[in-house]
């Protein structure tokens, strides 16, 4: 198949058109392994033998082993060498709680829309992280982090290496038009990017200043879940993740590639672009999602169903069947439950949850929820919908209705417990505890039916209730 000189495909039945809003072509499929050449005719025939970059141990099961080969135009090997970087102070990635920069908080967290620096303070992707919690430790391959990127100027000349684990990236203002040794991809809110530890990359920035989410998995790869008895399709369909095709510059000016290991950033300095591979095949490739394009299911009947329904993507722990991460998206669909409360119902559960807001408007959190903000609850911390809304849906008239349209919102939900960073409690002047007088007329309804209540149980023979619940 003809290749533009960009990787682009000239024509395809498995590649993607370019549109307005992005100007990129892409292969699709969860999972595959690709081959791309932005020079027709690299990729060598029958055998590989240049330079190798592995994501797995070289014996892992062949369904886990994930590694691409990358022919380039000058080896990654030709740098000059490496300087420790001075720390971010907003930049954390161990989460044991021996740690005196992280805390642990036992009851329901809030952020308002984190603050995009202004321009006197200039702040590119890397600049503008800051991790507000996590499990962990990188350098114990089991964990995760989850970071927001607050960025007002594009990467130039400069790449970034995560050496610490893969990167789940959601942009919720501005476009991010990022480069990679693979190829790019333009991300816009409403879309997901994960960039797989190891790989180079650069953010630019299309629309101006950006704002957005990150998970961080430090042990594991995402994975789409099981379907269990939905069968072979639905949820987030292998066909609609989208990969780079090869495109690469012939640049030989000087660049500074910052790796990030253990949480510690290093620069390297090189007199070549990073981004010079010319061809790759292999199945270790960053890719993108829109998640408008997830088929969401759920009771036609009654009830409501546990929120394994709305998983996007899933990451493994050591744990056989405990995940490390999940992670969901609440979006517009269909309610049609009938004599059901539809809500998601008061609960305790082991999960630790951060929620995160992309757009539209979202009543199922307690209180001041904003795109751009976030929330946490740790494990088996009780929480639900505030008393207005359960007052609603308790006496409010059943019929189909469509709920969460133009809106998107997520959540990474975690087998592990967190920790909170010293950034997100005390520096970045966003947090705020959820109010719990929002549940203070929910009241124990039950006591008022007490004579009914002491009727029922004589009528079985049982002892009636205490008089002191009858004052």
């Amino acid at each position: 198949m003809p290749l533009s000189a960009s990787g682009a495909s000239a024509k395809g039945a498995f590649a993607t058109a370019p549109t307005k809003e992005d100007p990129y072509t892409y292969q699709v499929g969860f999972g595959n392994r690709f081959a791309s050449e932005a020079l027709p005719g690299t990729l060598p025939h029958a055998q590989n033998n240049p330079q190798k970059i592995t994501g797995s141990s070289f014996v892992a099961p062949r369904v886990e082993n994930l590694s691409t080969y990358i022919y380039r135009i000058r080896p990654s090997v030709a740098h000059q060498g490496f300087t420790r970087l001075p720390d971010n102070p907003d930049l954390e990635s161990c989460f044991l709680p021996i740690n005196p920069k992280v805390h642990i908080s036992p009851t329901q967290l809030a952020w308002r829309p984190f603050d995009i620096p202004d321009s006197s303070e200039k702040a590119d992707f890397v600049e503008g992280l800051k991790t507000i919690a996590g499990n962990g430790d990188p350098t114990l391959r089991e964990g995760l982090a989850i970071h927001m990127y607050l960025a007002n100027t594009s990467m130039n000349k400069k790449a970034f290496v995560n050496s610490d684990g893969d990167m789940l990236i959601l942009p919720q203002q501005g476009r991010l038009d990022i480069q990679t040794e693979f190829g790019k991809l333009m991300v816009q809110p409403g879309e997901l990017v994960v960039i797989q530890r190891g790989i180079k990359f650069k953010v630019v920035l299309p629309d101006g200043p950006s704002r957005g989410y990150i998970q961080e998995i430090f042990g594991a790869h995402y994975q789409l879940p099981e379907l269990g008895p939905l069968g072979g399709h639905g949820l987030a369909n292998p066909r609609d993740f989208e990969h780079p095709v090869a495109s690469f510059d012939i640049d030989q000016s000087p660049w500074s590639i910052v790796y990030k290991v253990a949480g510690q950033l290093h620069s390297c300095a090189q007199e070549h672009t990073p981004f010079d591979v010319v061809a790759w095949r292999g199945n270790y490739v960053p890719y993108k999602y829109c998640m408008e394009k997830f088929v969401f299911v759920g009771s036609i009947s009654k009830d409501h169903i546990d929120p394994s329904i709305f998983c996007v993507l899933t990451a493994k722990s050591k744990a056989t069947g405990v995940p490390l991460a999940d992670f969901l998206i609440f979006s517009e669909r269909w309610d049609v439950g009938d004599h059901t409360f539809r809500p998601p119902y008061y609960h305790r559960n082991s999960s630790s949850e951060f929620m995160g807001h992309i757009y539209g408007v979202y009543g199922g959190r307690s209180d001041d929820f904003q795109p751009g903000g976030a929330s946490f609850e740790t494990g088996f911390c009780p929480h639900g919908v505030s008393y207005d809304v359960f007052k609603a849906a308790s006496d409010g008239e059943l019929g189909p209705m469509k709920v969460h349209e133009n809106t998107l919102v997520f959540m990474f939900e975690s087998s592990m417990m967190f920790s909170v960073t010293d950034y997100a409690i005390k520096r970045s002047g966003k947090l705020h505890y959820h109010e719990p007088k929002m549940w203070d007329n929910l009241k124990a309804q039950f006591l008022n039916h007490v004579e009914q209540i002491n009727s029922d149980l004589k009528a079985h023979g049982l002892a009636e209730l205490g008089s002191e619940l009858k004052q």
